[in-house]
């Protein structure tokens, strides 16, 4: 996804990871049980979740690959699907190990340093590098976009059951909104939030019959990634 703005996915991502940032620190003991938009998962498996996902950023951007492109921001999304074997198995083996954290601020802290340093590292490296992540090879300015992207989703998954803590942010949103409108091959329905939006086009909320008549034949396709 090329957005005219080399810095553009560097700012999305640490703003994306700032906004949730925020809300984990404020997190309590209890409130890391509560559930989540994440089938299966309480707020300190998505949270454990997260941290690997930083960890897998940090390992990328600092891991130049001198192989050729094969995904960009867009169809790095192609090999996520929802209801699978594969995603079934994930979703298990991070509840077992996220509950080896037995005091919810140990995992807090971890969070809270390894999201930072991943945002610290998202603006130390040249957009155009190559990098290589999850058997693909993207620039490091689209592995920025699909991190800001997941930071985002899972912000919206986090907050199910904590209404009153601060949303996404705005940047993160926009970079969801975009890479489902590239997903999608066409803008969504204008009346659409970009919360709503995402929701839909993750497999977190289900299409009306309202919305599957707006969209046409499009709306078989939802959702577009999970």
């Amino acid at each position: 996804m090329n957005t005219g703005d080399a810095a553009g996915p560097a700012r999305a991502v640490r703003a994306a990871y700032e906004a949730a940032s925020a809300v984990v620190a404020a997190l309590g003991e209890e409130e890391s049980w509560l559930p989540t938009g994440c089938t299966g998962w309480a707020v300190r498996d998505l949270v454990f979740h997260c941290v690997t996902d930083a960890q897998r950023a940090l390992v990328a951007l600092h891991t130049p690959s001198p192989e050729p492109v094969d995904r960009d921001a867009v169809t790095y999304w192609h090999d996520w699907e929802p209801n699978t074997t594969g995603a079934a198995n994930g979703r298990r083996w991070v509840r077992v190990n996220g509950s080896m954290f037995l005091d919810f601020r140990q995992l807090q802290g971890l969070y809270l340093e390894t999201v930072a340093a991943a945002a610290h590292a998202a603006q130390t490296v040249d957009p155009a590098q190559h990098v290589g992540t999850q058997g693909h090879v993207l620039t490091a300015g689209d592995l920025m976009t699909t991190l800001a992207v997941e930071s985002t989703v899972h912000h919206l998954d986090l907050t199910v059951r904590l209404p009153h803590v601060p949303g996404p942010a705005p940047e993160g949103l926009a970079a969801a909104r975009a890479t489902l409108d590239g997903l999608l091959g066409r803008p969504a329905l204008p009346e659409w939030s970009d919360e709503h939006y995402a929701r839909v086009g993750t497999g977190r909320a289900r299409l009306t019959d309202a919305e599957r008549t707006a969209l046409g034949p499009a709306a078989d396709r939802f959702p577009l990634f999970g």
